[in-house]
This record gives C-alpha cells, sequence and structure tokens, in this order.
C-alpha cells in the first residue's frame, strides 16, 4: 500500500484520494461509517470512534490515525475490546499513523481520520 499524500481533509493512496475517513482491513480500503458514533457527538465535542462502529479488528495490531492534531476522540469501550481481543491499539495523529503504516505488516490494520 502506498501513502502519497495526507492533507486536511484528504489523503492519497495507491493513486486514489479519499476525502472521507478511511478504514483499511487486509489490504482494502474502505469509507468509515460513522453512524453508530454519532449519538456521542454532543459528548465529546467530535464524532468519536467507538466500538459500536465496524472497526477492522482481525490483526495483531491496529493504528488509529486521530486526526490532522490528534483530536479524534477515542471511546474507552474502543480501548476495552483491543485488551480482549489481544490487538496492540496504537493511536496518533494521522500524519504519524501513515509514517507507522508504512513500516508495518500484514498484520496491521487502520482507521485514519483525515480532519481536525
Amino acid at each position: 500500500m502506498e501513502f502519497r499524500r495526507y492533507v486536511f481533509g484528504s489523503i492519497e493512496i495507491d493513486g486514489v484520494t479519499y476525502e472521507h475517513d478511511v478504514v483499511i482491513e487486509g489490504g482494502r480500503i474502505r469509507k468509515r461509517k460513522k453512524g453508530p458514533s454519532k449519538a456521542l457527538r454532543g459528548r465529546y465535542g467530535h464524532t468519536p470512534l467507538t466500538a459500536a462502529e465496524d472497526i477492522p479488528w482481525p490483526c495483531r495490531r491496529l493504528v488509529l490515525g486521530s486526526g490532522a492534531s490528534g483530536s479524534l476522540p477515542v471511546a474507552d469501550d474502543v480501548i476495552t475490546e483491543a485488551e480482549r481481543r489481544g490487538v496492540e491499539l496504537i493511536v496518533m495523529p494521522t500524519v504519524e499513523a501513515i509514517e507507522q503504516l508504512r513500516r508495518s505488516g500484514a498484520d496491521t490494520n487502520a482507521v485514519l481520520h483525515v480532519t481536525c
């Protein structure tokens, strides 16, 4: 997987530009569907990542790109579920998450937030 460009609001992966959050699972890319987490937006001031979403759990390591300034809230239930599944959870600003993914193997999945 080749990450070419990340700027606030978009990311280019394998020559395709995405202007929304993405989920990377087993080398495939899909749009993050925030719907299940929107009910908590008022509590966090932003739609958080919660375990109610379709998180790509089948991996040894899950990288969460928390946005340009690292502002994506990650709910406690995500941390608890990662521990329960034995998945190493790495949360960092998206630019750093991209670098982490460049160095990671096939046993790593990701959720990348492209704004804030």
